[in-house]
């Protein structure tokens, strides 16, 4: 090369590079200028965040998210929707601005590691060096846990205005997702109600109802059924758009223990994730204690407290879609306010990996007491956030790497069909859902549920058989050579909680589970799903869903394109429904509200030699079962039609005359509803019963003691609570724990209970006519205060002696008793503590009816269990789960489990809606 065209060359790359240092140094001088224009949280809310007595609700933190993003090029604000009461529903994406002007490329990357199926090893790689690490945190789930919604503020500023080059790096390498407010009415609710007991003396005093408009603390158990708008926004990011390497969960917890809780959980794990997940969540948590620890936060402990193997809530189901799915859990304070903690205030947590609070080595350095304050909970939250990320940021290809193997080796165990844990032995290559189902529309509502969570499902497109076992065109086949087997294994197959050193205190006691023992949705709704050894070769096409949700009357409701399309065709006696469907009677309220009155429902089929009421899809030669719904030929198919293409359902002929029908008509329910932080199981009945159409009023106590009930109810409903909370304490009866804190905190206006008044009224209404409906506990107080010849055989007992902590057990059905028309002779009860009755002997034993009992333990045992954990089979043996005692002209209705349980129990639905629509 000539010295000129050297010369030339030489200049040539001094000037790119000069270039690129000035366009650096522009660069970094708009970065500047940018970061100057975005307000601080203190100086945009006039308080940093997390002062005492101050919350920054939801409208406020809305704006200055848009704010932020339309002064920086590191945010992108996303409205996913409305919450429940209509508020917008956030998610922020934070990241460089390269990575964000690709962020279609980058989710195209991590959808290829996300299920590497069909994908070149060269185009696997190419994710692997070109993708960027996916982070999601959420905020504020749970309202009353005020710290995280403030840090999130917090949070996001920092990441747009932070110009360090840590900062710099976690921009680079990562995209971080940011859930700011996973309950958005909940975080207005707070900051109200922190405004109004401002300076009182109830100032720190818990929100007297519910800080989910329906659900309350149950919005994290939500994850996996997606009943709330909230849920179904969280599930579409995590579960299908994304499926980030980590998700982090914010929470807090009891104030007098350590001061942040960190990953990994404590024993026992639920296993069929695959192990690395295990491993990175030990890793993750491993950075998070370390920063917080360096940064001289006291009392941070590890591997305690929260066991691995808890609800089916978003940090507890990631690990099944192979997240490394955690929660941080810091100290509460006085609400909003300071509080002051003594030394000898601070305790462990036997059983769950911390026995005493002393120094060990997930807990070296215990925090010695003081005050502790909510600006405390957002300094840890806020490392804990710049932790996770910065974990991710400096090892990107690794994480990245795992993401792969994981979905790699689950895909591949399933391939083999391997045996899964705790549940039955053998092979498991799939699941077979039949088309022919005792409930349709259960089935076809569990089927969109799995395609919710992202996993593949297969629909046969003609009839087939697999291992001996006759199928219809229009079965599901769900492979478990799919990423997400393991979460396959948890929703379809029978499970059996551990019961081991783990799970059981040196007496031998059980220690009670984190929420439920089992949550196998395919029993929870009624839903037959036969798992199969060898893999299914019948022709099958891949389900492909297109959701749209929309939120009506603060519910959402999602449409998937594979909704069964229902049919109209008149017979020569009219239109019959089937019964067995919940759909039906979602059907018949919508038909009412259109103002078709002529419902009646079939108490005697018409004689038929071939009537199998229990086989799914069986017909009797004329197509009637008792329970099933029919209206005469005269009502205008056009409505029948609008009803049809709105629920699935189908009005099939009605060619023979039933021999004895019975009319049905709308009733009158009043639910009552309490404060003290409202009661959760009233709001998810609520939440059932607006999902099925079912009009209602709300009790509160001084209409319940005002009398005269029969006047404007046929039905009360008392769902699942504290009898002694219903009534309000008295007469030496005591409440302990979080119920008997919110009684002594609650202003006068908030104070709860029906008093003796009360219940004179409940069983005045009764003895005139009216049906009381009793879930779970709440049959105590009917049982004790009307005198009902009846007897809950588990109360008082230990739990040496009696323990069912969320379990599907086993009950027989007497599906002639108008209560349980259209249910399976044989179902599932999901008895989470619960009741179980006696009759006791009286001249009148008549007057009480079983509807559903348990069977016969037998000698071998182990005949009542079927998901969960259960000590004391023996002592509900033939026991009454559900009894119909008359009382007067009246009658309660005992239902000693949870029939409508968090939305999720399908199968054991109509158990209520015939009690609210019979004749």
């Amino acid at each position: 090369m000539s010295l000129c065209r050297l010369r030339k060359v030489t200049f040539m790359v001094f000037l790119a590079a000069s270039l690129i240092s000035i366009a650096s140094f522009r660069t970094a001088a708009q970065t500047e200028r940018q970061a100057d224009s975005i307000p601080s949280p203190e100086e945009h809310f006039g308080h940093v965040m997390g002062a005492d007595g101050q919350l920054a609700d939801w409208n406020r933190l809305a704006a200055y998210y848009r704010l932020i993003e339309e002064r920086s090029d590191r945010v992108v604000v996303r409205e996913m929707g409305q919450s429940t009461l209509g508020k917008p529903f956030y998610v922020l994406f934070i990241s460089s601005p390269e990575n964000l002007a690709r962020l279609d490329e980058l989710q195209r990357y991590n959808a290829i590691l996300t299920d590497p199926r069909g994908y070149s090893d060269a185009e696997i790689e190419d994710a692997l060096e070109q993708g960027r690490a996916v982070v999601a945190q959420s905020y504020g789930l749970h309202a009353s846990e005020v710290a995280a919604t403030q840090a999130s503020a917090e949070l996001v500023w920092s990441m747009a205005t932070r110009n360090d080059e840590d900062m710099q790096q976690i921009l680079d390498e990562t995209v971080a997702i940011v859930f700011p407010s996973m309950n958005p009415d909940g975080t207005t609710m707070l900051a109200d109600w922190v405004d109004e007991t401002r300076g009182s003396e109830h100032q720190g005093a818990g929100q007297p109802s519910l800080y989910h408009p329906y659900i309350g603390h149950d919005n994290n158990r939500d994850a996996y059924m997606q009943n709330t708008a909230e849920s179904v926004w969280v599930s579409q990011i995590l579960f299908r758009e994304w499926t980030p390497q980590g998700y982090i969960d914010h929470h807090q917890m009891g104030a007098y223990g350590p001061r942040i809780y960190v990953p990994p959980y404590a024993e026992p794990i639920r296993p069929d994730a695959d192990p690395l997940v295990w491993r990175e969540m030990a890793w993750w948590g491993s950075h998070m204690a370390y920063d917080l620890e360096s940064s001289g936060r006291d009392g941070v402990a590890g591997a305690s407290i929260y066991s691995g193997w808890g609800h089916f809530g978003f940090h507890w189901i990631t690990p099944f879609h192979n997240i490394a799915g955690m929660l941080t859990e810091s100290a509460s304070a006085n609400l909003a306010w300071p509080l002051y903690v003594h030394p000898d205030q601070l305790e462990g947590r036997p059983g769950r990996g911390l026995p005493e609070y002393k120094a060990q080595v997930t807990f070296p350095n215990p925090w010695p007491g003081g005050w502790w304050r909510v600006r405390d909970i957002v300094e840890q939250q806020l490392t804990a956030s710049i932790s996770a990320l910065d974990n991710a940021a400096r090892n990107r290809r690794t994480v990245l790497r795992n993401h792969y193997l994981k979905a790699t080796r689950q895909i591949q165990r399933g391939e083999r069909a391997e045996p899964v844990h705790n549940g039955p032995t053998g092979d498991l290559a799939a699941f077979v859902i039949p088309a022919e189902q005792h409930d349709a529309s259960a089935a076809h509502e569990m089927i969109e549920k799995l395609l919710l969570q992202g996993i593949d499902v297969q629909q046969a497109t003609e009839d087939f058989v697999h291992e001996g076992r006759a199928y219809g065109a229009g079965s599901w086949i769900v492979s478990m050579a799919q990423p997400k087997r393991g979460l396959i294994r948890w929703l379809l197959g029978q499970t059996y909680y551990p019961d081991n050193s783990y799970t059981r205190y040196r007496d031998g006691s059980p220690i009670r589970p984190y929420d439920l023992s089992s949550h196998v949705l395919a029993e929870f709704m009624g839903v037959t799903a036969y798992p199969v050894a060898t893999h299914v070769t019948a022709a099958a096409g891949r389900l492909e869903p297109d959701f749209s949700v929309a939120v009506r009357g603060g519910l959402p409701y999602v449409t998937s394109g594979i909704e069964p399309t229902g049919s109209v065709k008149a017979g020569d006696f009219g239109y019959r429904l089937d019964g067995r469907q919940n759909a039906a009677f979602a059907a018949v309220n919508r038909l009412w509200d259109d103002g078709v009155s002529t419902i009646r429902r079939i108490s005697a089929p018409a004689p038929s030699e071939n009537l199998d009421r229990d086989a799914p899809g069986a017909r009797s030669s004329n197509g009637q079962r008792t329970g099933d719904f029919v209206l005469p030929a005269v009502v205008d198919v056009d409505r029948l039609r609008r009803v049809a293409s709105a629920t699935g359902v189908s009005f099939e002929p009605l060619n023979e005359e039933p021999t004895t029908t019975v009319p049905v008509t709308r009733k009158r329910v009043g639910m009552y509803q309490r404060y003290y932080g409202g009661n959760m199981d009233e709001g998810w009945t609520r939440l059932v019963l607006e999902r099925f159409g079912f009009p209602y009023e709300t009790l509160l106590d001084a209409r319940i003691r005002s009398g005269r009930l029969i006047d404007d109810y046929d039905v009360i409903i008392l769902p699942e609570d504290n009898p002694i909370i219903m009534k309000g304490p008295g007469d030496g009866e005591q409440l302990d724990g979080y119920l008997a804190r919110a009684v002594a905190a609650a202003p006068p206006a908030y104070q709860s209970g029906f008093g003796k008044e009360g219940v004179k009224a409940l069983e005045q209404f009764v003895l005139d006519g009216g049906t009381l409906m009793t879930f779970g506990e709440s049959g105590t107080l009917a049982i004790d205060e009307f005198d009902l010849p009846v007897r809950n055989v588990v109360a008082g007992l230990d739990s040496m002696e009696y323990w069912s902590p969320g379990s599907t057990l086993k009950v027989h059905v007497d599906v002639e008793h108008p209560l349980a028309w259209g249910m399976s002779s044989m179902a599932y009860a999901l008895l989470w503590g619960g009741q179980a009755y006696t009759v006791v002997p009286t001249a009148r034993n008549e007057d009480a009816a079983r509807v559903i009992t348990f069977p016969d333990a037998g000698e071998d045992r182990g005949n009542l269990l079927r998901s969960g954990w259960l000590i004391g089979e023996s002592v509900l043996s033939q026991r009454a789960a559900m009894l119909d005692v008359s009382h007067g002209e009246g009658r309660v209705v005992l239902i000693g489990f949870r029939p409508q349980h968090r939305g999720q129990t399908w199968g054991t639905f109509k158990v209520v809606f015939n009690g609210i629509m019979g004749e």
